[in-house]
């Protein structure tokens, strides 16, 4: 992934959780060891989380419902009717999983904010306090064991009533909530916090919750599905112009505001694969060219 720090800075990030399967047997001697020595200087080790998938809690200490929530207690919607109520219960144990990174010796810890803990009503309401009592201990907590946070400001999870008052991110009012939200996130916690990552994949948030009808608000049309609302040819279209330019507005801002006292740095993530011509000819590569461009840029 990368990152820009006040228009001037970049780097590249790379997490890896290391396990015995990812290597072969013609590549390690059988007993060979990996040694952290052979890394360079300055790698990170670490792991990565995204809110409603850990935190638990869902209506706790002031948080509204997410569209998540409302999404997974919509029966049919999920296998077995599951949810994230109480998910890793993250929300209380934190500690006891801060021990558990620390014990494996990662150095880096990515996680995410959720939207509807900080700002239950969004830009309408005020800022709970309670959610910003847990990151701010979660983050001092991280660093006391020597775990740099990256934290992202938005993995797929808002507070339900934008979705209910403004329509989700099909709307243009979306914008100035997230710039809103993330300004509260670089005030509150940009003084630990180095590393910000605006959306997490947003080009797979918009297929899914807006071609396949699989993540919420869960629209589509045929051939992709039969929802009960949506049209998978415009909408996915429109949501991602709008997070692309919330991301703008987001960025402006950190390096504007907040970056000549906080120095830290910016980014967004893409989910991305890999494409390559199957023979080298020129309608070969022009394919090459057309899925990058739909399924990355």
């Amino acid at each position: 992934m990368k990152f820009t720090g006040g228009g001037m800075l970049c780097f590249f990030w790379y997490s890896f959780v290391l396990v015995s399967s990812a290597f072969s047997a013609q590549s390690f001697k059988e007993n060979e060891e990996i040694q952290r020595s052979q890394f360079p200087d300055g790698f990170l080790f670490g792991a990565s989380t995204s809110s409603y998938q850990v935190e638990g809690a869902y209506l706790e200490d002031g948080k509204s419902l997410s569209n998540w929530d409302v999404f997974c207690h919509t029966p049919g919607t999920i296998e077995s009717n599951e949810n994230g109520d109480v998910a890793d219960d993250h929300y209380h144990r934190y500690l006891e999983d801060v021990e558990l990174m620390h014990s494996l010796g990662m150095n880096s810890y990515r996680f995410s904010i959720s939207w509807a803990r900080i700002l239950p009503d969004g830009m309408l309401g005020k800022t709970n306090p309670s959610g910003i009592t847990f990151y701010n201990k979660l983050i001092d907590h991280l660093l006391l064991k020597g775990i740099e946070p990256f934290v992202t400001v938005h993995h797929y999870d808002m507070p339900q009533v934008l979705e209910q008052r403004d329509g989700g991110w099909l709307s243009p009012l979306l914008r100035e909530e997230f710039a809103h939200f993330a300004s509260i996130c670089f005030k509150s916690f940009g003084d630990r916090v180095k590393h910000w990552i605006t959306f997490n994949e947003p080009n797979l948030m918009s297929e899914f919750a807006y071609i396949r009808g699989l993540y919420p608000p869960a629209h589509c049309s045929p051939p992709f599905g039969n929802c009960s609302s949506g049209n998978s040819d415009t909408e996915p279209l429109i949501a991602m112009h709008n997070i692309l330019i919330a991301h703008a507005m987001a960025v402006d801002t950190y390096r504007r505001v907040f970056w000549p006292k906080q120095h830290g740095f910016i980014g967004i993530v893409a989910n991305a694969h890999m494409y390559e011509p199957l023979r080298d000819d020129e309608r070969d590569r022009h394919a090459v060219d057309r899925a990058l461009a739909f399924n990355v840029a």
